[in-house]
């Protein structure tokens, strides 16, 4: 058995806690498969941008030339650096997410 021990006020949402109490529940089957569909699009999702990204180093890496201005090279590099600050947030929210479900 597993326990789910996340913590809404490490997230600033502790208003969930209201009107909620503390008693555990047993996660409904139901709800387990929908939220596990969603997981599964989340890492059908991921495998896309795997393959992006891939597409892109190598288009970078080839010997074709690329021409661009200045300015289209800083809004590619910009748009890069949201795409790696936006990872790094999800790999940080997923590994608490690992951290807060335990076995018992």
């Amino acid at each position: 058995m597993y326990e789910i021990i996340a913590d809404p006020e490490d997230y600033g949402i502790d208003v969930l806690e209201e009107g909620m109490g503390n008693n555990r529940v047993v996660f409904p089957e139901e709800e387990r498969k929908k939220w596990a569909e969603e997981i599964g699009a989340f890492a059908s999702n991921l495998n896309g941008l795997a393959e992006r990204a891939t597409g892109l180093q190598n288009l970078l890496a080839g010997k074709e030339k690329i021409v661009a201005t200045p300015a289209s090279l800083k809004t590619l590099k910009v748009m890069l650096f949201k795409i790696n600050d936006a990872m790094n947030s999800a790999l940080n929210l997923a590994g608490q997410i690992e951290t807060q479900i335990v076995k018992k």
